[in-house]
């Protein structure tokens, strides 16, 4: 999950900068965009494998 909590800081690092970066707005919010996804597929990556941690103990 420590790697989550960077991804999230990089996310938000350029949300920051697309508030202060007028001229570059939309390059830091497509940045930011990149950013949540790779958050989503991190937790997503997560979930399945306690899933299939889980599955392997009850079987």
């Amino acid at each position: 999950m420590n790697r989550l909590v960077e991804i999230r800081s990089q996310e938000s690092f350029c949300r920051e900068r697309a508030a202060l970066d007028s001229d570059r707005r939309i390059f830091w919010l497509a940045q930011a965009e990149e950013w949540e996804q790779r958050a989503l597929d991190e937790i997503a990556h997560h979930f399945r494998e306690c899933n299939l941690a889980y599955a392997q103990l009850r079987a």
